[in-house]
């Protein structure tokens, strides 16, 4: 059986069928019900039936099957119209707007027809006494279409002079396509100012902000103002993710993506809507999401990715240079039919701009999971030998400079110069050169390197030299674990320097590089030994430091190698003070040492010092101090930094920023350290920490959408084993709040009770009973209240067990409520709230000598009082018979009375309270027809309130009310 047995019951299922989402299923219910409709032979039926069809076919990829429905509606008004009540007769003329629109974006519909269906629009609303408005914008629609822009902007204009009527867009609508028309034009910040309202709030409906935040987005970007863009990015697909019938919208936001170099979020995009590609009802954004998909291909191809595999049509696999190619055929076919039926080429002019647009931001950070796409990197032709290519000669005195003020790019020149080198003979002291920095290059394993350094450097005559790099070679013994190896390996370079440097045989920068590599295997054993290290262990370190620091204290030459060393050993006896628990002098030598390597002019040396004094001055609670190493470890770093080190310091000073309070630059912070995360590959780890942050930080600014964005991003990296189940729980936490916001308490309930699930296991039960508390706040704003009122027990019975009266009162409130909405509930709420004042009384009994305790659950019980007689009060239905309302009336004011007593305990702490539940007793016994009485209470309230601050709005409110209770009950003939 249908079930649709008479018309309440059509209605209701139609009304059903509105809330299911949008598609074809839902339009097949609509056919089906057009079906149920015509068998009730209500013509009236029929009507909201095709009007139903109507609607749920606009919204979706369906588009072309609204002209049907629409033509036999008009049939029956032309034939009948005293059978459409005043409601269709409005949708009716209403959706004159949608066929104008909808056979604009039909190729196959004639554009006589188009015109001839304005005019038709036109005649019908003047009949019907309608201000020309909607018909203008019309217009101005089909002239904007064709690209007559004359034509569009008079259309433009009388649609803005006429008067705005029940026929007119809804005000979001309009500026809508007011803005776009702007931007349409280049007048991108006038289009901004147009839509400025809708963005903020002021104006939304169905589609909008939906429509505005994706149109915005290359505008934005045209102006630099990318930050804007990210946001309405982030927050318009949230919007559109789910809805078949903004394809348009969609393309917007894959567009922004191919614009700024997020090219792997614009497939991920793709994937999510593979119908999009083929899907036929409506061709013009068909046209828009398919010219979009071209310049997002075609860039993929740019950028070396042409072979990558992309999401395409289904039925087949595709490579971004093989979807490029279809995607443009199919646009520009259906370009051309548009074409054809306007007679000119416009559509087809757009089409190929918009394909062909350059990036506007090189990559903008979106904050949310994505990785980039990787391709192998194209093999390089053989180098041409010509005349422009440097020499030998010159090579080397490149790498000399570099290597000598300790560039960071002078590895780099080393390395020219060994492949230069090949099948060329060179010195000894050159062939030293090379060899000790590819040593230097391959870390751990240039030991043998090293050592063949060190021969060649004592064949060019510089004994000083390789005794340097036999040290070198011994340090990096220490670092794969072999300490004990490398103490004696340094042992006798460290002898023989000493001598030489007494016999004035070799020099400070030669001594100093060994003293400085035998204190780092110093070092590297303090490392090792673990906590806590040997005495002797420390002060053999200690000793070798403060040796090094004696030979190159005083030193003033110009050789920034050795003004290095010096920074380097203060920075050796800062890691040794830490270990000694002296962490102040740790931070005046980090400090030293910083200043030490920005002094020399090798500010990118200071770096990780930085970094280790921040961390130490956090600790010590110096947050400013934090902030300040942090600053300049990211100013010093520059361009030099490494992906992953940039975005540790950029998490570290988001996390510091965040901790006082400045959630918005804390939140440019995380993300900048999710996007370097992201490049260092290290996405999953260190960039879900960042993106965690980054929602944390967006929530604190209440951008909901953009938060749950972020944070939805950053679930599938997070896990126990890295991050820690509290990063999940907080994440899960956070994303129920965001989510609650935006009014998707269903999904709010689902992440708060995987929340509760993992924090259940905690030693610790306060948070698992607040999240199951907000778990069943959400079920019950999502219409599940048997739901709800199971997770308001369990999380009564966790309140309990963790001694929080308050939470246990308040969810036994909750649940009196849920209760009272049920059929029959009306005793089962009696009884939970009656519970509510008997666990406020018990608590207060047991209540010790805390006096704030016991005023904060006076104030409890006084509102657990006030909620009793305001639910006692909407017990009483209106087809109860006079003496139960009466009697439910009589005990609501007893418990509010009560309410307005415990109030009074509290005095001007609990004033507002008090003169609330004193409006509330006096309206209660307005009802009871005991005008008198309801006077004194206005009056009570007004003598509250008597020379109160004109800027307090809840006084200012209270009296308001209090004076229309006395004009109420006035007229009840009481003074």
């Amino acid at each position: 059986m249908s079930g649709i047995t008479d018309f309440d019951s059509l209605r209701r299922a139609m009304a059903e069928n509105s809330e299911r989402p949008e598609g074809p299923a839902r339009n097949a219910r609509a056919e089906q019900l057009l079906v149920e409709a015509e068998r009730l032979g209500i013509p009236l039926a029929v009507i909201e039936a095709l009007g139903h069809q109507l609607k749920v076919y606009n919204y979706s990829s369906e588009k072309d099957k609204m002209f049907v429905p629409f033509a036999r509606l008009l049939r029956m008004w032309d034939e009948r119209p005293e059978d459409f009540d005043e409601y269709e007769a409005h949708s009716l003329h209403w959706v004159f707007k949608w066929m104008s629109s909808g056979m604009l974006d039909q190729p196959h519909v004639p554009l006589a027809s188009i015109e001839k269906w304005l005019g038709e629009m036109e005649h019908r609303y003047r009949l019907a006494g309608h201000s020309e408005r909607a018909v203008r914008s019309a217009e101005f629609s089909v002239a904007a279409h064709l690209g007559d822009v004359a034509r569009a902007e008079r259309a433009y204009a009388a649609w803005l002079a006429a008067d705005r009527d029940s026929m007119a867009d809804c005000p979001a609508c309009e500026l809508h396509g007011q803005g776009w028309w702007q931007a349409e034009r280049g007048r991108d910040a006038e289009a901004l100012l147009l839509w400025r309202p809708v963005l903020e709030g002021e104006f939304t409906c169905a589609h909008e902000p939906h429509t505005v935040l994706a149109s915005s987005l290359v505008p934005l970007l045209r102006l630099g103002r990318t930050d804007e863009a990210r946001a309405n990015h982030l927050r318009g697909f949230r919007l559109v993710r789910g809805m078949e019938s903004m394809r348009g919208a969609y393309a917007d936001h894959v567009e922004f993506c191919a614009l700024t170099g997020n090219e792997a979020r614009g497939l991920e995009l793709l994937a999510e809507r593979p119908a999009y590609f083929t899907d036929t009802g409506h061709p013009r954004s068909r046209l828009d999401f398919l010219s979009v998909v071209t310049l997002l291909m075609e860039r993929l191809d740019e950028v070396g990715l042409g072979d990558r595999e992309v999401p395409g049509p289904a039925g087949r696999t595709w490579t971004a240079r093989e979807l490029a190619t279809h995607a443009r055929a199919e646009a520009l076919a259906l370009a051309a039919r548009f074409d054809e039926r306007n007679g000119n080429a416009y559509v087809s002019e757009r089409a190929r701009a918009r394909m062909a647009q350059r990036p506007l931001v090189e990559r903008l950070p979106l904050g949310v999971r994505a990785t980039r796409p990787v391709s192998t990197p194209p093999v390089a032709p053989p180098a041409t030998v010509t005349a422009d290519v440097p020499d030998l000669a010159v090579l080397l005195a490149e790498a000399r400079r570099l290597s000598h003020t300790l560039q960071p790019n002078a590895m780099d020149a080393w390395a020219a110069v060994s492949r230069a080198a090949e099948g060329v003979e060179l010195d000894a002291r050159d062939r030293a050169e090379i060899a000790d920095h590819e040593a230097m290059d391959r870390g751990p394993e240039g030991a043998a390197l090293f050592e063949r350094a060190a021969e060649l450097y004592a064949e060019a005559g510089d004994p000083g030299e390789a005794l340097a790099a036999r040290t070198r070679a011994a340090y990096v013994r220490a670092l794969s674990g072999r300490v004990e190896e490398a103490l004696a390996a340094v042992a006798e370079p460290y002898d023989q320097v000493l001598a030489l440097y007494a016999d004035d045989a070799t020099g400070v920068r030669q001594t100093a590089s060994v003293l400085m590599g035998r204190a780092r295997v110093l070092m590297r054993r303090v490392q090792e030994a673990g906590e806590p290290a040997a005495e002797t262990v420390l002060a053999d370190a200690e000793s070798a430091v403060r040796e090094l620091l004696a030979l190159v204290g005083g030193y003033t030459g110009d050789d920034v190698r050795i003004a290095a060393r010096q920074a380097e050993a203060q920075a050796m006896l800062a890691d040794l003070a830490v270990r000694g628990g002296d962490l102040e002098t740790a931070v005046e030598l980090l400090g030293w040492a910083t200043a030490g390597f920005v002094g020399a002019g090798l500010p990118w040396f200071a770096v990780e010092y930085e970094a280790r004094l921040a961390g130490l001055a956090h600790h010590l609670g110096d947050i400013a101090g934090a902030e300040r190493a942090l600053r300049a470890a990211l100013e010093h770093g520059g361009a030099h930094l490494e992906a992953v080190g940039r975005a540790q310091l950029h998490l570290q000073l988001a996390e510091v920023l965040g901790g006082r309070g400045l959630s918005v630059e804390a939140a440019e912070h995380a993300l900048e350290a999710a996007h370097w995360a992201d490049e260092a590959g290290e996405g999953p780890t260190l960039g879900a920490w960042a993106r965690q942050q980054l929602g944390g930080f967006l929530l604190r600014q209440e951008r909901w959408a953009e938060a749950a964005e972020v944070l939805e991003s950053a679930l599938p990296d997070l896990s126990a084993e890295t991050h820690g189940d509290g990063a999940v729980v907080q994440t899960l936490w956070w994303l129920g709040d965001c989510l609650s916001e935006l009014g998707e308490h269903r999904e709010a309930a689902e992440r708060r009770l995987q929340a509760a699930e993992i924090a259940e296991e905690w030693p610790e039960q306060h948070d698992h009973a607040t999240l199951a508390h907000l778990a069943a706040e959400s079920l019950g704003a999502a219409g599940l209240p048997a739901e709800a009122d199971q997770a308001y027990a369990r999380a009564g019975d966790l309140w309990r067990s963790v001694g929080n009266v308050h939470g246990l009162v308040r969810s036994l409130r909750a649940r009196a409520w849920l209760a009272l909405r049920a059929e029959d509930g009306t005793g089962a709420a009696r009884e939970l709230m009656a519970g509510a004042v008997r666990e406020c009384e018990t608590a207060l009994g047991a209540a010790g000598a805390d006096e704030e305790a016991r005023q904060r659950l006076v104030a409890e019980l006084g509102h657990t009082h006030r909620q009793f007689g305001d639910l006692l009060a909407r017990s009483a239905t209106e087809d109860a018979d006079d003496d139960s309302i009466r009697a439910a009336l009589e005990d609501a004011l007893s418990e509010v009375t009560e309410a307005i007593a415990v109030f009074a305990c509290l005095g001007d702490d609990a004033l507002h309270s008090r003169t609330g539940a004193e409006l509330a007793a006096g309206w209660l016994e307005a009802d009871l027809a005991r005008p008198s009485r309801a006077a004194t209470h206005a009056r009570t309230v007004l003598a509250a309130y008597d020379g109160a601050d004109p800027e307090d709005e809840t006084a200012q409110d209270r009296k308001a009310e209090a004076e229309q209770m006395l004009q109420v009950v006035e007229e009840q003939g009481a003074g």
